[in-house]
């Protein structure tokens, strides 16, 4: 049952982050809808030729986040979507710098504009599960209600709290736009490209020795419609996105048909810049820390509010299986490569070690 009183579309969305596979993706389905008269999407660099193609109605402005002002004023928007925010650093366009400047930094802007904005009516922002941190205090499940146990690791988790932060502030600033926080779960799909579908695409999976975390996924194309309704439709509030039900690691890497290798965890962040040099998968804290203690969440209210229930943690799987079964098979001769080359930093990282300690008793 949908809880949210039924309100006219807005006619003129903002979207952010279009030049990425789901900014791209939202801001087509709802130039698509004949509810909904203008959408404009705002990116710093133009959309790539693969997804140039979906943006054909919708009006390209050259602009990140943080020059946005005049866009949202001007043009008279009266929804913004804010998904111009990344959860991995790329060192090629600054590393970790640049990933602050434009999740934080780039966030505050945006809403300092839509403040300003008085025919702005609804605001939905992309967040994310990782806002729970991960600790070994964590319960069973979280709520939207649950607070952090600790404070996260990751660069991505730390800026979700940030970004988060900074809308509970424009909601006591303008309590009349209708203000939506979706806390996604790690996207899967058949086409979708991120760290964590690159880290199962790989013939060898570097795991958390002693550990076999409890995970959800959300299909892409589930987050696509909770996106388009949060748009369309009010449902002011924060909702947890993901399916129902729970992979451990094992089972997953067993669907995938790869091979695990479980790694100390201080080791596995010793080698994770040689994993994703050798092609093994882009590893960071906050996959590590997901992978050590795992994180379930609770999204009755999610199904409640909208009256849409997302496909399951392992629907989702199955369908990225499916999506990777050409082309990405395990391989004898990449099998091989991948194990000794991190086999081999492995024992780098032990033999430094080694000689840490010896210098240390010397």
């Amino acid at each position: 049952m949908v809880t949210s009183s039924p309100a006219a579309p807005p006619r003129v969305v903002v979207v952010t982050g279009v030049s990425r596979f789901l900014g791209a993706r939202v801001a087509a389905r709802l130039a698509a809808d004949p509810r909904v008269e203008r959408v404009i999407g705002l990116d710093p660099l133009d959309p790539p030729p693969a997804l140039a193609g979906l943006l054909a109605d919708v009006e390209l402005i050259q602009a990140d986040a943080r020059a946005a002002s005049g866009a949202i004023a001007e043009l008279g928007a009266e929804a913004v979507v804010h998904l111009a925010v990344t959860s991995a650093p790329d060192p090629r366009s600054g590393g970790r710098v640049a990933m602050k400047e434009q999740n934080v930094i780039g966030t505050m802007q945006l809403l300092a504009a839509a403040q300003g904005a008085d025919r702005l009516r609804k605001l939905v922002v992309r967040s994310s599960t990782s806002a729970y941190g991960a600790s070994f205090r964590d319960p069973a499940v979280f709520t939207e209600d649950t607070e952090p146990r600790a404070v996260p690791r990751g660069s991505f988790a730390r800026d979700i709290l940030d970004i988060e932060g900074y809308v509970r502030g424009f909601r006591r600033r303008r309590p009349e736009v209708a203000a939506t926080v979706l806390r996604f779960a790690p996207f899967l799909s058949s086409t979708a490209e991120t760290s964590l579908t690159r880290y199962f695409a790989q013939p060898v999976i570097p795991t958390v020795l002693g550990r076999d975390a409890r995970l959800q996924f959300v299909h892409v194309d589930d987050a696509l419609e909770i996106l388009h309704r949060s748009v369309v439709e009010d449902h002011p509030g924060t909702f947890n996105v993901a399916g129902a039900g729970v992979l451990a690691l094992s089972q997953a890497v067993r669907r995938a048909g790869r091979i695990s290798l479980p790694l100390p965890e201080g080791t596995l962040s010793s080698v994770a810049a040689l994993a994703r040099n050798v092609g093994v998968g882009q590893i960071g804290l906050d996959q590590i820390d997901l992978f050590v203690h795992g994180r379930v969440v609770d999204t009755s209210r999610l199904v409640k509010e909208f009256g849409f229930s997302p496909r399951t943690t392992a629907a989702a799987f199955d369908d990225f299986i499916h999506g990777h079964r050409t082309g990405q098979a395990l391989n004898a001769d990449r099998l091989a490569a991948a194990e000794r080359a991190i086999l081999d930093g492995i024992r780098r990282v032990r033999a430094a070690a080694t000689q840490d300690q010896e210098h240390a008793s010397s």
